[in-house]
């Protein structure tokens, strides 16, 4: 990623700029951002698995968030949209600031190949430092393969990974499950033709 400009911006410069701003952007310990747009298959596989989601805890104490809500990390002093978040029903904004979550419980990130890395390394150590954050799932978009990480205890976190249309995840921090198939619902993988067969 490339930062926007070689400036080191306060975080009330970055929300006065993308406030303003008609393409989003992450904040990253002083610098910024742009964030791209989504391919079919991220759009495919964010609406299959929110739509799950967000049905299956209707009337329930929590809250599911998309692409477009803010998300602030006060220890690494980010600001970043997660893919999908789910929180608590008593959301907790950051501190005078009305579209800004601090609590989520719930996160998920659909793999692409600029971000692959910094969702699987950086971005994760960095939610971890979130009190509230219990579960991670990582979501690629090109082949079937979803990773599941969930907090045990302080410091401690399970790892489990699926890779069949069959398979069905089952979340820890709340009752949902879903299958592969379910996510992967109406994505096209590109298939590579070999020119010797």
């Amino acid at each position: 990623m490339q930062t926007q400009q070689q400036k080191n911006y306060t975080p009330t410069e970055y929300l006065n700029l993308e406030t303003n701003s008609q393409q989003r952007h992450e904040y990253i310990n002083g610098e910024i951002f742009p964030l791209t747009g989504g391919t079919p298959n991220h759009n495919q596989i964010a609406l299959n698995f929110s739509a799950a989601l967000n049905f299956s805890l209707k009337r329930q104490p929590y809250r599911v968030f998309i692409s477009d809500q803010r998300l602030w990390i006060p220890k690494k002093h980010i600001y970043t949209y997660p893919d999908v978040m789910v929180t608590p029903g008593n959301l907790q904004l950051q501190q005078g600031i009305k579209d800004t979550i601090t609590n989520p419980l719930i996160i998920a990130e659909f793999l692409s190949n600029s971000t692959r890395n910094y969702d699987k390394d950086e971005k994760f150590a960095a939610y971890r430092t979130i009190p509230t954050f219990q579960e991670y799932l990582l979501i690629d978009q090109y082949t079937i393969e979803v990773e599941q990480y969930y907090k045990t205890a302080q410091k401690k976190w399970i790892f489990s990974e699926y890779n069949e249309l069959e398979e069905t995840i089952y979340l820890n921090s709340i009752d949902f499950q879903i299958t592969l198939a379910d996510i992967y619902d109406k994505v096209e993988f590109e298939t590579t033709q070999n020119s010797n067969n």
